[in-house]
């Protein structure tokens, strides 16, 4: 899952990525409101972390902004005010949920995932396609009862494709959900992550899992 982090102190911004990269989501970031509102505008996220006080456009403002564009990504807003009438005016411009500076990053990774969990996003923990088995908090990977191994990257490019079991994603939607705004769209590194996929998840199993589909993309599904 990809994740916009909106925060302008670099040292915060930079704890951030890297704590949220651990527990396997894909983050872009932002260090001022301008360049976060329009990576928010643009770009498919599931989940935006954004700071309240920013330079050049406020918390606030993007929150209202990206509403109105019709964006309905969840915005988790990060600030150091604590007044309850500040906290109902950004939950009433658009935010669904409010943490406030200081906090433990246990606590906003608990409030992310149950955001991520609410219905209207319909994200399952654990996803099952026939003897496959991934958890996505626990970062586990089964088949047949196997344990298998899979970096990072593997686990997140193997869930995105099983949360779309049966849609062929094309090599742009991949590089979209799974890399962040830094990665060279021109690589070959999507084929290279889906041949070790497919050595990890297909080798020595009867039914394959993972499919490319000429000219179009690739997918997940189950074949006889």
């Amino acid at each position: 899952m990809r994740i916009l982090v909106v925060e302008d102190d670099k040292e915060t911004c930079a704890f951030l990525k890297s704590s949220l990269e651990e527990e396997c989501f894909v983050v872009d970031t932002a260090e001022d409101g301008e360049k976060g509102f329009n990576m928010a505008r643009i770009n498919d996220y599931d989940l935006i972390l954004l700071d309240h006080i920013l330079p050049h456009r406020q918390g606030l403002e993007i929150c209202e902004g990206i509403r109105k564009v019709g964006k309905d990504t969840p915005v988790l807003i990060l600030s150091v005010k604590s007044e309850l009438d500040h906290k109902i005016t950004l939950l009433e411009s658009g935010a669904d949920d409010y943490v406030t500076k200081p906090y433990s990053f246990k606590e906003l990774l608990a409030r992310i995932r149950a955001i991520l969990r609410r219905p209207k996003d319909t994200k399952k923990e654990v996803l099952v396609i026939e003897d496959m088995v991934l958890d996505s908090q626990a970062q586990t990977v089964l088949r047949n009862n196997k344990s298998i191994y899979l970096t990072r990257k593997e686990f997140i490019l193997l869930e995105y494709l099983m949360r779309n079991k049966g849609k062929v994603l094309s090599r742009g939607m991949i590089m979209e959900h799974v890399w962040d705004s830094a990665a060279d769209p021109f690589s070959n590194t999507i084929e290279a992550h889906i041949l070790n996929l497919r050595k990890k998840m297909d080798v020595g199993f009867k039914k394959k899992i993972i499919h490319s589909v000429p000219g179009r993309g690739y997918k997940i599904d189950v074949t006889k």
